[in-house]
């Protein structure tokens, strides 16, 4: 019964922590839980056994956000959730490339990060709500709260959201095109190029955890003309010897690059609302963050 319900618990508590590690030790606790209630001899039947491992999970993922709070606090450098990465087009796959296209049904990367700008409480019902469409009720159930204090922290959050994110979604094609021409920019070393598909409010983060060969990493860096300079000087250096693999990231075409075998970076672009000009770069470069790229 867990098992059937495993991947959807895995894509909410995923979509409140932003870390496969964090969620994976959530759904561990959740499995305990289930099977402790489960095992007691006087145990009463749970009627919808979903709708109990969602409400225990959620909680779980509550829990746990003292604790990710205050690593985050001894971070080096900016903090990106950790990718998840799948196969870029509905293709024959083994099963556990299969497994990750499903976890893949998550938020993009961008809609992220804004999502590390709510409360604890704010996110979770976000996701709840926005993202896997519970009601405003069965998250009140969920969280042990009134409906209209749910419906409070609903409205908060979706206009929080609003105000940093475009509602409109370039089509995958666009974004891979685009990606596509950035890289050969950046690792060219073309300026030019850069500040033509670069929009004006272009944002870079770059994490890299204190870790790997970009151990620095980048402090978020605003501005066409900031980024196009940097982007050309490093980028013909920093990118040579690596192969370039194109791949699903949080659901959005992006890129990966390699080091012979071994992941170097995950790269995804966040575009404007027509599609023409990059406004967000998130390259992930911490090691730990991809031990589960292959």
């Amino acid at each position: 019964m867990f098992n059937d319900h495993r991947e959807l618990l895995f894509s909410i508590v995923y979509n409140m922590l932003g870390s496969v590690a964090d969620t994976e030790d959530v759904l561990q606790e959740t499995w305990l839980s289930w099977t402790t209630r489960n095992q007691a001899p006087s145990a009463e039947r749970i009627d919808s056994p979903r709708a109990y491992l969602v409400r225990i999970a959620v909680n779980r993922a509550l829990a746990h956000q003292a604790t990710i709070s205050r690593r985050r606090e001894t971070y080096v450098g900016p903090w990106l959730p950790e990718p998840l990465v799948g196969p870029l087009t509905d293709t024959s796959v083994p099963d556990n490339a299969a497994d990750e296209a499903v976890r893949a049904e998550s938020v993009s990367m961008a809609l992220l990060v804004v999502l590390e700008t709510l409360t604890p409480l704010e996110r979770g019902v976000f996701v709840l709500h926005e993202v896997f469409g519970y009601a405003h009720t069965e998250i009140a159930e969920i969280l042990g709260r009134s409906p209209s204090a749910i419906r409070q922290l609903a409205h908060r959050a979706r206009e929080h959201v609003h105000a940093r994110r475009a509602r409109y979604e370039p089509a995958p094609h666009v974004r891979q095109q685009v990606t596509e021409r950035f890289l050969a920019a950046a690792l060219g070393g073309d300026l030019d190029a850069l500040l033509q598909i670069l929009a004006p409010e272009v944002t870079l983060w770059g994490d890299a955890g204190g870790k790997g060969q970009a151990a620095g990493g980048w402090r978020p860096l605003h501005g066409r003309g900031k980024v196009a300079r940097l982007l050309a000087a490093v980028g013909p250096h920093s990118g040579k010897g690596l192969d370039i693999a194109y791949r699903s990231v949080n659901g959005d075409p992006s890129a990966l690059l390699f080091a012979g075998d071994t992941p170097y970076a995950v790269l995804v672009l966040d575009l404007t609302p027509d599609g023409n000009q990059v406004c967000g770069i998130y390259a992930v470069a911490n090691p730990d963050k991809l031990s589960h790229v292959d």
